[in-house]
């Protein structure tokens, strides 16, 4: 029999234990240990059964042992300390405070961050890999540096799903309901109670609303906007039933809501509660770009009783602070949906007031070579309503910056403006407890969690004092801890597929706390390759069960519900094995999430990543593990190829470098993946296991030790999610925020004036050409330390001298004459134009290189609030009939 209707009865805690209210609802506790440990003490038992989750506990202890604790001295003096603490954390001054007072009030007064999904805790659970991960792991480090971020996502009802498998290893999904009130959010309510409400006009007439639920993640609220409310139709609750589900619509209509409807919420909770309103919006990937619609049409409206913003000046109003922060590292990654569709949800009466229909499709629209005119890209759209963008590490910018290239049509690829920053992770959150207290018994408890905090690399010095005992002896228990958790999950998964317990004795001896362990845990599409290490099966059997050397390896890893591909990779892996010879040295673990990663990452010697290069855009996993002691052992990708140094772990190299790359969709894929299968072997037999075994008279493995000591003091400053927000405050936040700042004042008469240029620019650009250039050399061949007079004629049409800058581009010249290395010089304006109306440019371009060299002019638009001169994508060229291309110094 089902129930018409469900909701949780709460436990009413005795007044002396209400404090256990406060912390359960600060998200805080999921990366403070000391007040997870107070809440393990309310019951172990109830503890573990929920899950570890506070809220849960406080729902289900027994009332007899309530009663006891608030008798007992010793627990409330423990409580009452803890809560305090947890008021100090929020109101005390931390780095950013510091800083804004360094910089004289330069930093934005806040930020809001926009992602899909948040990967918190396993508690709340609305995340399905890296992204949610990553997102979460920027609220919490924002919170411990005081950033004054707003979050902003979608509440799932069945989040993400549950994965188990079948007897035949074949990946089942299941969706739990998740109960808002079992978890840790508040529904943030208008001042005479009711809930706050966010609605969106559809078309036909129809409304999509939402509640907006507030997780407080430490200091910074988490707003998710959930459409699962009586005040919809049924097909509009479902709206926010799961993530990532659905069809093209359902999808669109979760980006509208998180876009729009997020910003709306925004506005929502700062009239409520007082918070400052954002300066700056952080997209965190395409699918909340639809908020910088929504925050032109609100400075459209807001000119309702004056004179308003056009769409071109609210445009770039909304521009000057927005970021854009791209994830993908492939086409194939990106939202676009069917332009019809857009169209529709964007037209005749879901309009939104004042934003024209064809502009909202302008934005998105695939206008460059090669796109398709009948689709609109998120992505596309993300970039051109952001005027900062940024990937997610050295590598991914430059591959971004490739593959977004159409938008910027005539800059080579190195001169796209998206720069990077590379992924970190929140230290407190991954680093073992145990790790933390070996590193404070070094440089002390306070010393160490500002290490962790801010990412100071200073911090970190004094870690290499750490025993060489005192390294491995941590090493064998978290090892330990790692296989006694994976026999458990073992077990339990081995009755899920039907075994019955007779049939698990041998799971007591599955994996060994002394053997070389290797971890690979992460989603499952093709391009990161679960199965490269069964490209050989009985090479991998002799690594397993090697006489003296042996490895044994944890597998985890989900595929997407829809994705049948990833679903016969995890299949073929579970059915290797599920074979009994080598069942003790190789497992796979279901149901990959935070808490299976908490054990995962410090209990693993190596790990594993082998993804087809350059495709994983960052790779944050192996940050986490490296927190912990762990060694790499990667393809030099995402932040592995800016890091690896050689002594903090292995570099697997790939078949691009035996022979030209391999495009990944050819024929060639197969002898890619046996040439690259190859070389991991050997390095795990050759170089991984001999240095793990190479122990001295003591017993210990110094060389593998020195090498763990090397990642914790090198790496853990560098992948630190403390470091990633401080270089997006300084490098792209701060800036943003003054370039807004600059356009909105004065009744945003910047915004106004910018748009204006822009247009007249645009207008004028066909005009303007480089007409004659020509070099001032005495001698065909030139020496090191001399210089070159140039003077270059140019048509500017209608504009100015000052709305251009003319440059030469030199630099080193490949067979084509393609620059590379380029440098740029700007040339000055000799007098007015001539009777032709041109203008003449002169200036001295240095050889300060020898070989082949050469030379361009190009003419750009020059603004002093273009945060680059590729923004407006136009540049003009010498024609090529004329044969001045580039100047060639031999």
């Amino acid at each position: 029999m089902k129930a018409i209707r469900r909701f949780t009865v709460r436990t009413v805690l005795p007044e002396q234990l209400q404090p256990l209210h406060e912390l359960a609802l600060n998200l805080r506790w999921s990366w403070h240990p000391e007040t997870r440990d107070l809440f393990r003490s309310v019951d172990p038992e109830v503890w573990a059964a929920t899950g570890e989750d506070p809220v849960r506990l406080l729902g289900e202890v027994p009332a007899a042992r309530l009663a006891a604790l608030a008798a007992d001295r010793r627990f409330l003096r423990r409580l009452g300390d803890l809560a305090d603490d947890l008021r100090e954390y929020l109101a005390g001054p931390r780095w950013y405070q510091t800083a804004e007072r360094a910089a004289g009030a330069a930093q934005p007064a806040a930020v809001a961050y926009f992602s899909p999904e948040y990967g918190i805790a396993a508690a709340l659970p609305q995340y399905s890999g890296g992204l949610g991960i990553l997102a979460g792991d920027h609220l919490k480090a924002a919170s411990d540096l005081g950033v004054p971020i707003i979050g902003v996502g979608l509440f799932y009802r069945h989040g993400y799903f549950r994965q188990s498998l079948d007897r035949d290893g074949w990946q089942q999904e299941r969706y739990p309901l998740l109960d808002p009130d079992e978890l840790a959010v508040t529904l943030l309510r208008e001042s005479d109670g009711t809930p706050c409400r966010v609605d969106l006009a559809l078309p036909g007439g129809r409304t999509l609303a939402a509640h907006v639920w507030r997780a407080q993640v430490g200091r910074v609220p988490l707003l998710l906007l959930d459409s699962d409310i009586e005040a919809n139709t049924p097909a509009e609750r479902e709206v926010t039933d799961r993530l990532y589900g659905g069809g093209s619509e359902h999808r669109l209509l979760q980006e509208m809501l998180l876009g729009i409807g997020g910003v709306r919420a925004v506005r929502s909770y700062c009239r409520l509660t007082g918070h400052p309103a954002p300066e700056v919006f952080h997209t965190n990937e395409g699918h909340a770009g639809f908020l910088g619609v929504e925050r032109i049409r609100e400075l459209i409206a807001d000119g309702a009783a004056g004179p308003g913003l056009d769409f071109a000046a609210a445009l770039e109003a909304v521009r000057a602070g927005t970021l854009f922060t791209t994830h993908t590292p492939v086409p194939a990654g990106i939202d676009r949906f069917d332009r019809d569709l857009v169209a529709r949800h964007f037209g005749g009466d879901a309009a939104l007031p004042g934003v024209p229909v064809d502009q909202v499709l302008a934005l998105g629209a695939e206008s460059w070579r090669g796109g398709d005119p009948k689709l609109f890209n998120m992505a596309a759209m993300g970039l051109r309503l952001a005027q900062r963008a940024n990937g997610v590490s050295t590598l991914h910018g430059e591959v971004s910056r490739s593959m977004f290239n159409g938008l910027w049509p005539g800059f080579d690829p190195a001169e796209v403006p998206i720069t990077s920053v590379t992924n970190g992770v929140h230290a407190a959150t991954w680093i073992d407890p145990a790790v933390v207290r070996l590193g404070a018994a070094e440089i002390g408890a306070e010393r160490a969690e500002s290490a962790m905090t801010t990412g100071d690399a200073q911090r970190w010095t004094g870690l290499e004092k750490i025993a060489n005992t005192d390294i491995w002896e941590l090493r064998r228990t978290l090892r330990s801890q790692l296989v006694d958790e994976a026999r458990s999950r073992l077990r339990a998964s081995w009755r899920q597929r039907g075994a019955g317990e007779a049939e698990l004795g041998w799971v007591a001896s599955a994996l060994d706390p002394d053997v070389l362990t290797i971890g690979f845990a992460r989603r499952v599409p093709s391009y990161k390759r679960l199965t490269l290490m069964l490209r050989d099966h009985d090479r991998l059997r002799a690594l397993l069960l090697h006489p003296t050397r042996p490895v044994q390896i944890v597998v985890a890893g989900k595929a997407h519900p829809a994705d049948d591909g990833g679903k016969r990779l995890i299949q073929q892996m579970v059915a290797f094995a599920d074979d009994p010879a080598v069942r003790h040295r190789i497992v796979f673990l279901p149901d990959y999430d935070m808490a299976m990663a908490r054990h995962l990452y410090p209990g693993c010697d190596v790990w594993l990543n082998n993804p087809l290069r350059p495709l994983e855009a960052c790779g944050t996993s192996g940050m986490k593990a490296a927190l912990n002691g762990c060694l790499n052992l990667s393809v030099l990708d995402g932040w592995w190829d800016e890091w690896y140094d050689g002594q903090n772990g292995w570099a697997i190299p790939t078949a691009d470098e035996a022979g030209g790359v391999l495009d990944p969709d050819s024929g060639e894929a197969e002898r890619r993946d046996d040439i690259e299968a190859a070389a991991l072997y050997d390095l795990i037999e050759h170089q991984v296991a001999a240095r793990f075994y190479d122990r001295g008279a003591d017993g210990l493995p110094h060389r593998w030790i020195a090498m763990v000591r090397h990642t914790l003091v090198t790496l853990g400053p560098k992948v630190l999610a403390g470091r990633m927000v401080r270089e997006y405050v300084d490098r792209l936040y701060t800036p943003a925020a003054l370039a807004q700042r600059e356009l909105a004042a004065e009744d945003h008469a910047g915004a106004r004036e910018l748009a204006g240029w822009k247009a007249r620019v645009r207008e004028a650009w066909p005009a303007v050409r480089v007409e004659h250039v020509e070099a001032e050399c005495p001698d065909e061949a030139q020496e090191l330390g001399s210089s070159l007079a140039l003077r270059v004629q140019v048509a500017l049409g209608t504009l100015e001298p000052g709305d251009v800058e003319v440059q030469a581009v030199s630099g080193r010249v490949d067979e084509s004459d393609g620059i590379s290395d380029a440098r740029v010089l700007a040339l000055k304006p000799v007098g007015g134009p001539d009777l032709d109306g041109r203008t003449r440019y002169e200036g001295s371009l240095e050889l300060s290189r020898t070989g082949p060299f050469g030379y361009t002019v190009r003419v750009l638009p020059a603004h002093p609030r273009l945060a680059s001169p590729a923004e407006l994508g136009l540049v003009a060229l010498p024609a090529e009939s004329t044969g001045m291309d580039a100047g060639l110094l031999r």
